[in-house]
C-alpha cells in the first residue's frame, strides 16, 4: 500500500480539496482510503452527510479498532474521519501522542492489512507534533500552492522541514511533487509564478480556478461527480494517475 499526504505549513492553499478529489479519482482503479488528520474534520463534512459513531481519535487511544471507525463513501474509497465537536483528535496530539511517536506508521500498517492500495492523508496546516508524526509514515508527500508572492519561499522552508525529518528519523520521505492551485493564465502575475516554479526541479501540476471544486463540497461529491467536464479535473485526473501508478 502506498501512503501519501497533502501538506504544507501554509492554510487555504487546497489540501483538502485536493485530498478529496484525488481520493475519489483514484478509488476509479484502487481501493482508496482517506484519512482526515485535521482536527477540524473538514474532509469528513465534505463526504459525510451524518456524523459517524466513531472517529480517528478513537482509534488512536486503542478504543476501536481501525476497521470499526472506517465509513464507507463510494465503490473502493472509505474514510477515515475526524469531527472537531469535542476536539478529540487536538486533545490527543497534545497529550498522548508524544508517547507514541510512530503510531501512524502502526495505522498505515493496519490499513495495508485491510486491502486499501492507496492511502491519502489530509493534515492540517503548521508542522506540530501531530503533522510530524504523519510526515513520517508516508512515503510521498504532496506540496500544494497558490499562486503567491511567497509560496516558493514556503516550499524550501517544507524542504527544509522535512530535510530534518527525514535525516533525525532516518527517513526517505519522498518530496518532488508540487500542485499549484487556482491558476488563471489571463493573469500576469499567474503567468510569471508558474515560470517561477517551472524552474524548480520539481514534478508540476496546474489546477485552473473553478468554482465547481467549492460547488460540488457543498453537495457532499467530488469534483468529478458533480461535474466531470469541470476546468480542474484532467489535471485532477492527471495527479490520481500518477499516484496509483507509482
Amino acid at each position: 500500500m502506498r501512503s501519501v499526504a497533502f501538506h504544507i505549513q501554509k492554510g487555504g492553499v487546497g489540501k483538502t480539496t485536493l485530498s478529496g478529489n484525488i481520493a475519489a479519482l483514484a478509488c476509479d482503479s484502487k481501493r482508496v482510503v482517506l484519512i482526515d488528520c485535521d482536527p477540524q474534520g473538514n474532509s469528513s463534512s465534505w463526504f459525510l452527510t451524518e456524523t459517524p459513531r466513531h472517529e480517528l481519535a478513537d482509534v488512536l487511544q486503542g478504543s476501536i479498532s481501525v476497521k470499526q471507525a472506517l465509513v464507507s463513501v463510494r465503490e473502493n474509497l472509505s474514510i477515515l474521519p475526524t469531527f472537531s465537536l469535542d476536539g478529540a483528535l487536538k486533545q490527543y496530539a497534545e497529550t498522548r501522542l508524544n508517547d507514541e511517536p510512530f503510531i501512524f506508521e502502526e495505522l498505515v500498517g493496519e490499513l495495508a492489512l485491510l486491502g486499501f492500495d492507496l492511502a491519502i492523508f489530509d493534515l492540517s496546516p503548521g508542522m506540530s507534533r501531530l503533522e510530524k508524526s504523519v510526515l513520517l509514515a508516508m512515503d510521498e508527500v504532496i506540496v500544494p500552492l497558490t499562486p503567491e508572492y511567497f509560496s516558493v519561499d514556503g516550499i524550501t522552508i517544507f524542504n527544509n522541514e522535512l530535510g530534518k525529518l527525514n535525516k533525525n528519523f532516518r527517513r526517505r520521505v519522498r518530496f518532488d511533487r508540487i500542485v499549484c492551485n487556482a491558476i488563471n493564465h489571463s493573469f500576469r502575475r499567474h503567468r510569471e509564478f508558474v515560470a517561477a516554479l517551472q524552474a524548480l526541479d520539481y514534478e508540476l501540476y496546474l489546477v485552473p480556478q473553478d468554482a465547481r471544486l467549492a460547488e460540488s463540497q457543498i453537495r457532499h461529491q467530488s469534483a468529478s461527480e458533480y461535474d466531470h467536464q469541470a476546468k480542474a479535473v484532467p489535471e485532477l485526473r492527471r495527479l490520481a494517475n500518477a499516484l496509483v501508478s507509482s
